[in-house]
């Protein structure tokens, strides 16, 4: 008699699709973009104001990284890290002339830069004779990745359920909230890992009196400040980084996203104190700083970080705010308030989020959802004040559209 065989994973009848389904994705798809502009096979366009996710800098098709993606292509793609990367040399001290940092490495995204900060934070503490140091306290309502370690330190539960026990290491406390921080305090800190504004989070801003107070904090009791700038940063709030314009440095940065304009790229920055414990093989990425990204890389930053670039941003966001705030005012039972800085901003709404993402989509406007029912509104840094009236115009007609319809509910 034959023995019966066990079912695996593999043989359930339930389908599945091609790509594993982890996404709630919209029923479209784009073919081309232009600018601020995404096109569908069809023609339809789109005034994207999820860049995304806050990714594409300089919108789509920019010539400038056409031209240094192209002219890569054509040397060398990939090397790995067991050899020197001219243009990780070029890339990081760009990025250090720039900012606070002495040193840099190199990875593909946001949440690889946030596990090379939270493993250069232990590493310096055991380095300085105090292994016992391994906590950061993080803040309630932060997203800081994907991955086991990042899911800890974010602490929102939708994200940990089903993973077994939380990475240990991580201890939440609520944001602007300094007796908080201090209560936290005990011998195993490691220091503070905070968003400047939080993305996932709603764009939420921590105050600039709390981030100095955590500095102040960190310096009092040898800790290290770690920001995470995967979204903030990259000039997405009027400044090359958010932390520019709080009076204060970190220790170590996270940064992702807008770094590429919409090729893998990650990065963690540190000063050279923070990062002394990070000897040969403490860490590695295979394709970390590969030539294509840092090509790409380098030419985002070099538009970017230039003064009348940061400034337009600046004086676009001026606008794209006061408008958003005319129509709260006109709509309050639609929008409760405007939040953000720069072109990092959030329609904090009565009614769904989710309602008005969708209906702006119907508009011909791209939005992105986040917590706190929050709809971001993250452009391409290059939008054009008429694209910014533009935008406007879309999320007025549909408030107007929304309150209409309460309105008729209300009566009947």
């Amino acid at each position: 008699m034959a023995t019966p065989v066990a079912s695996s994973p593999s043989a359930s009848s339930s389908p599945i699709t091609p790509v594993l389904p982890t996404y709630a994705r919209a029923d479209i798809s784009f073919e081309r973009g232009e600018g601020a502009w995404l096109i569908t096979p069809t023609g339809e366009r789109y005034l994207d104001f999820g860049a995304g996710v806050a990714v594409n800098a300089l919108g789509h098709a920019h010539p400038k990284l056409i031209a240094a993606l192209t002219e890569q292509a054509h040397k060398v793609w990939h090397v790995s890290n067991l050899y020197e990367v001219e243009g990780q040399k070029a890339l990081a001290q760009k990025l250090i002339d720039l900012t606070f940092a002495d040193t840099v490495f190199f990875a593909n995204s946001g949440a690889e830069a946030l596990e090379a900060s939270i493993k250069m934070a232990r590493k310096y503490h055991a380095a300085s004779g105090h292994p016992e140091r391994f906590e950061l306290i993080t803040f309630e309502g932060a997203f800081h990745g994907r991955t086991l370690a990042t899911i800890a330190a974010g602490g929102q539960q939708k994200y940990l359920d089903g993973f077994g026990p939380a990475t240990p290491g991580f201890v939440q406390v609520a944001l602007n909230d300094i007796a908080a921080v201090k209560a936290a305090l005990t011998d195993a800190t490691a220091g503070f890992l905070i968003e400047p504004v939080q993305g996932e989070g709603g764009i939420r801003e921590a105050s600039k009196e709390f981030i100095r107070q955590l500095r102040a904090l960190a310096d009092e009791h040898g800790l290290l400040l770690i920001f995470d700038e995967v979204q903030s940063g990259v000039g997405r709030t009027g400044h090359l980084y958010a932390y520019q314009d709080l009076g204060i440095e970190p220790d170590i940065l996270a940064t992702a996203k807008g770094l590429g304009g919409g090729f893998p790229v990650g990065a963690c920055l540190a000063t050279a104190e923070a990062a002394k414990g990070m000897t040969p093989g403490t860490h590695g990425s295979t394709f970390g700083g590969n030539p294509l990204a840092m090509a790409v890389g380098k030419a985002v930053l070099d538009e970017v970080s230039q003064p009348s670039f940061l400034e337009n941003v600046r004086r676009v966001s001026g606008r794209l705010s006061q408008g958003l705030t005319m129509i709260a005012d006109e709509y309050p039972g639609v929008i409760e308030s405007v939040r953000g800085r720069g072109l990092m901003l959030g329609l904090k709404c009565i009614v769904p989020n989710t309602d008005i993402q969708k209906a702006l989509m119907g508009k011909g406007l791209l939005t992105v959802a986040a917590g706190d029912n929050v709809v971001r509104l993250l452009p391409p840094l290059i939008i054009t004040e008429d694209e910014a009236a533009d935008a406007v115009s879309r999320i007025e007609a549909v408030c107007a559209d929304i309150a209409a319809q309460l309105a008729d509910k209300k009566e009947a």
